[in-house]
């Protein structure tokens, strides 16, 4: 899972949306430490936790293909 761009999809999204992050926790049901942590692109996140977050903009994570990095990508 690339919670780059998971992370940058929320933020982006809850911004969009005129929510704060506590809003944005308090809304969705999640604690404001996760929220924190999700949109900083955190490793290790519970994938129900951030299909909760998701399901705010109707999304959900779905299995795909892993993308290739280019050559200079940061890992």
């Amino acid at each position: 899972m690339r919670n780059d761009r998971i992370a940058a999809f929320i933020r982006e999204s809850r911004k969009a949306a005129g929510l704060t992050q506590e809003e944005f926790a308090m809304r969705s049901g999640l604690g404001l430490r996760f929220v924190h942590e999700l949109e900083q692109g955190k490793e290790t996140v519970r994938l129900d936790k951030v299909n909760q977050a998701l399901a705010m903009f109707g999304m959900e994570a779905v299995p795909g293909r892993i993308e290739t990095r280019q050559e200079g990508d940061q890992p």
